[in-house]
């Protein structure tokens, strides 16, 4: 049941992201492009999710397991490091680039559009060579 309830999440994320039209490159850069014709949009959108997601953390709070039986997964951590910092700085560097993020360019792919199938070859590249250099960081004694 859980993959199930997974799916049906995750199709009606994709759903939401194609009717905001945030799919679409040029809507995110339009918010991004502070100096020329902005485009407001993106930051309604990203206010409804901050606050679907307040209302899903404030719903979990001191749950130990989810609504199907699984172990809760929250994250625990609460500093800012090297790494948050420079990973932050190239998602909003690649974002700002290409006006793709992964969950709307995955749902563009599904939609047929061209431009998402470059992005996600080079998101996929990365985070295998990620993983890569990762591995080979953990073997390495420090």
């Amino acid at each position: 049941m859980p993959i199930f309830a997974a799916f049906l999440i995750g199709l009606l994320f994709g759903f939401g992201l194609l009717l905001s039209g945030m799919i679409n490159p040029a809507k995110v850069l339009g918010f991004l492009d502070l100096a020329g014709d902005w485009d407001p949009s993106l930051a309604l959108v990203m206010v409804g999710a901050i606050g679907v997601g307040l209302i899903g953390f404030g719903l979990s709070g001191k749950r130990r397991r989810s609504v199907f039986g699984e172990p809760m997964r929250l994250p625990t951590r609460r500093n800012i490091d090297r790494p948050l910092v420079l990973g932050g700085l190239g998602f909003g560097v690649g974002w700002g680039l290409a006006g793709f993020c992964p969950g709307p360019a995955i749902t563009a792919l599904g939609a047929g559009e061209s431009g998402a199938f470059v992005f996600v070859a080079a998101m996929l590249l990365g985070m295998w060579l990620f993983g890569l250099w990762q591995q080979k960081r953990v073997r390495q004694p420090s």
